[in-house]
């Protein structure tokens, strides 16, 4: 499964609005992929809108980004985002593509966004080490993606769901009390370039 995560930094006030305008872009008839997650950042950098997209296949997704790329106003919000990033990455084989909240039972509101740096020689290694301890860590609370960028610096993303800020302190604690996490070896493959970012669903996320 493929996956784009893209980023548009708003000014103040318009969240409501640009959710609105992205639900209308990723669900037009000439429009790829599925949209699975659209939230807006509370804890990190903020004023964030950050749009996860899922694809079948590599090719759907290159053409919904020269879509993107070539719209007048990308994501329908080209008189609105002050910047806009847009990344691909492609799913741990090992996992189960992400679906809607209706779908999948999966659910926040609080959502945590961690992107970290990969050494080289690292990717691989990683991928292995979180299928091995990736199903005790979801007994604590779920993880909705792993997946590794396809451009730019090595680096990977993972989405976790989380009913509130006290859960996800107690999971996180009580992950590794139990020696369940982070993965036995895995810090080893990773760099100091780590980014968390807490996010909540905006009323058009399908992963609510």
């Amino acid at each position: 499964m493929y996956y784009e995560l893209a980023t548009l930094t708003l000014p103040f006030g318009t969240a409501a609005r640009a959710a609105a305008q992205v639900a209308e872009f990723t669900q037009s008839p000439d429009a790829g992929g599925e949209l699975l997650g659209c939230w807006f950042t509370d804890i990190g950098r903020l004023n964030q809108m950050i749009v996860l997209r899922g694809f079948a296949d590599l090719v759907s997704l290159e053409a919904e980004r020269e879509r993107t790329r070539l719209s007048a106003s990308p994501f329908g919000c080209g008189d609105v985002y002050l910047d806009l990033e847009q990344h691909a990455y492609k799913g741990f084989g090992w996992m189960k593509p992400v679906r809607p909240s209706a779908e999948s039972g999966i659910e926040g509101p609080v959502y945590e966004i961690r992107c970290y740096g990969i050494k080289p020689g690292g990717v691989q290694p990683t991928i292995d080490l979180w299928e091995q301890a990736v199903p005790e860590r979801e007994r604590l609370s779920p993880c909705v993606v792993a997946m590794v960028a396809l451009e730019g610096p090595s680096r990977f993303v993972n989405i976790w769901a989380y009913p509130s800020l006290n859960a996800r302190s107690q999971a996180r604690a009580d992950a590794v009390a139990q020696g369940i996490w982070p993965p036995k070896g895995g810090p080893a493959h990773l760099t100091t370039d780590m980014v968390s970012t807490i996010a909540l669903p905006t009323a058009i996320s399908p992963l609510k």
